[in-house]
């Protein structure tokens, strides 16, 4: 019975953890990344679609993207969904592909940014915390209804902190490496 509701509460700490990683991937860095714009929807044939789902996006240099839509007609679309999105940047469409320079970010850009990932890294901490005391109550359910003994509870409770533990420091060095990109010149 606690080894069901540890490795369930696992799987979603994990999960809070990737969710952590992707949504820091959207975060614009002074480098060219997919992950920066992948994730825009666009309004393709009535039906909002993410981007990397109609155009193929690499970065042929470090400031440099380029989106190549398999339809030539989306590239509209596509121009209007980057120009309303918050990035700040500007596509140049040469009626093929559209091509996003990446500018160098401000210094005081580059600290606005990084509070962002402070506020997204602790609203992480926050979930994974959440998710140990729906565990926890979960456990002492367990052993009130005698599912459990005394010191399965103690041994599950344990597991459960380190768990907890293993995991909000897994999302700090996520946080932490997204920082480090930040403050890189």
């Amino acid at each position: 019975m606690s080894s069901t509701i540890l490795s369930i509460v696992e799987k979603k700490m994990k999960a809070v953890s990737e969710g952590l990683k992707q949504e820091l991937a959207t975060i614009r860095t002074g480098r060219a990344s997919p992950s920066l714009v992948e994730h825009l929807k666009i309004d393709y044939a009535g039906v909002m679609t993410p981007l990397n789902q109609v155009a193929g996006i690499s970065a042929p240099e470090a400031r440099l993207l380029v989106i190549q839509p398999w339809d030539p007609g989306s590239l509209h679309s596509i121009e209007q969904a980057i120009q309303k999105s918050d990035l700040g940047l500007n596509p140049l469409n040469d009626g093929r592909l559209i091509r996003l320079n990446i500018p160098l970010l401000s210094e005081e850009r580059r600290q606005d940014l990084t509070k962002i990932v402070h506020k997204r890294l602790e609203e992480r901490r926050v979930a994974v915390r959440n998710l140990r005391r729906d565990a926890l109550e979960e456990l002492k359910k367990a052993e009130k209804a005698k599912t459990i003994s005394q010191d399965e509870f103690r041994r599950a409770q344990d597991h459960l902190q380190k768990l907890t533990d293993i995991h909000i420091i897994v999302a700090e060095k996520i946080a932490q490496e997204k920082e480090k990109e930040l403050l890189s010149v």
